[in-house]
């Protein structure tokens, strides 16, 4: 089954919601905020993506700002950022879709158009 990781009051999520219910695409929903990730979990991720740790951050997020990540990560190493990450679903990219060996990070219609349908 697909799990589509969301925050309600999201609008990329919204949007990506509305993309999958056109398709016709199944998922469950799960959101972050009340089911943070685990470590485990983001570091599965991670590796499935083939994408680089700071790019599972929320960089247009309050919480990612008020803690000034953009300049505490360039010190950190990835064990960290995917404990800080851990931490508080609200510091973690969305919408975050898990489909088999894909994960998807946030909404590109035309990246999630190629790795779903």
């Amino acid at each position: 089954m697909n799990t589509f990781i969301c925050y309600d009051k999201c609008g990329t999520c919204k949007k990506a919601k509305k993309w999958l219910d056109a398709h016709g695409i199944a998922y469950e929903v799960r959101p972050i905020k009340e089911e943070n990730p685990s470590q485990d979990e983001l570091a599965e991720w991670i590796k499935k993506s083939g994408r680089p740790v700071r790019k599972f951050f929320n960089t247009s997020g309050q919480l990612y700002r008020s803690m000034q990540l953009k300049d505490r990560l360039k010190e950190m190493s990835e064990e960290e950022m995917i404990g800080l990450l851990a931490s508080d679903g609200m510091l973690v990219k969305r919408p975050v879709f898990l489909s088999g060996e894909n994960v998807l990070v946030g909404f590109k219609e035309e990246e999630w158009e190629a790795a779903i349908l």
